[in-house]
């Protein structure tokens, strides 16, 4: 019996990125999923809602394959953080974050199209912001531009100097992609890892 193909149902870069630190060759694929919250849907709700959902979008039609979906959301007080879109909305964001606890909520879907399984992970982490001036900020979001990233700031990159610290179980989760957990279940799937 031949290894089945892995596709990671998501055109991220920042997950793709993640993903080939632990398997050099993976196709890629677009879910196409609707990303707009449900009412009264809690964030790690939606997360997980859509993992599953990108995951199963990108198996569609697959045969033989190990597809993985993520999502990530990002919420402040109960309230969802998402991908700022302009300079203006990611100032905005990190204004309201400025000396306060962020939580990410990080879900992973591995839908195996041989059988049809789905196994699941939520991965939670807690971002806590240093108080942070408007000159700051406007010279983080300019430099680094983080426009398309929950919670407007890149920890993989010049983010990090927003912090005061950061808690969670796997670092990988923040930038988009649990990879302890993925692992695991790559494992349990019958890849060799490492």
């Amino acid at each position: 019996m031949s290894a089945p193909r892995l596709i990671l149902g998501s055109t991220s870069r920042y997950r793709a990125e993640l993903l080939r630190r632990l398997l050099p060759g993976f196709e890629q694929r677009a879910p196409g999923t609707d990303e707009t919250a449900l009412p009264g849907e809690a964030p790690a709700e939606r997360a997980l809602r859509l993992a599953v959902a990108k995951a199963e979008a990108a198996a569609d039609g697959q045969r033989d394959a190990l597809v993985i979906g993520s999502d990530q959301v990002a919420e402040l007080d109960g309230r969802m953080l998402d991908k700022p879109g302009s300079a203006e909305a990611a100032r905005a964001q990190l204004a309201a974050s400025s000396g306060r606890s962020v939580q990410f909520h990080t879900a992973l879907c591995l839908l195996d199209t041989r059988d049809g399984r789905r196994h699941v992970h939520v991965d939670h982490t807690r971002v806590h912001f240093r108080p942070l001036d408007a000159a700051e900020i406007a010279r983080y979001v300019e430099r680094e531009r983080p426009l398309d990233c929950a919670g407007s700031f890149k920890c993989e990159g010049l983010g990090i100097s927003l912090f005061e610290r950061i808690e969670n179980e796997d670092p990988s989760a923040l930038i988009g992609l649990p990879l302890i957990a993925l692992a695991r279940l790559l494992r349990a799937a019958g890849i060799a890892l490492p």
